[in-house]
């Protein structure tokens, strides 16, 4: 996140990054789209968006979504 960019599976049949520490198996998310909220120019957190099921797909809609989330509140940060 201190890149400020964007992170989406790849393909969305890969293992994702792990989201907490100490993940075991059961855990494990196979698609996910993760967007930091900026405010003033900083990362302050994230959006993420989350699937364990291997068959779902993150299509653009959903990076969308996540992606308004994420302006939406780094704005009323801003306030």
């Amino acid at each position: 996140m201190e890149d400020k960019e964007k992170y989406t599976s790849k393909e969305n049949n890969d293992l994702a990054v792990p989201i907490i520490k100490n993940a075991n198996k059961e855990m494990r998310y196979h698609s996910q789209i993760v967007y930091p909220i900026i405010s003033d120019g900083d990362v302050i957190g994230s959006v993420i968006l989350l699937s364990k099921d291997g068959n779902t797909k993150m299509s653009e809609v959903e990076q969308k979504v996540v992606q308004s989330a994420a302006s939406f509140l780094g704005s009323q940060m801003e306030i």
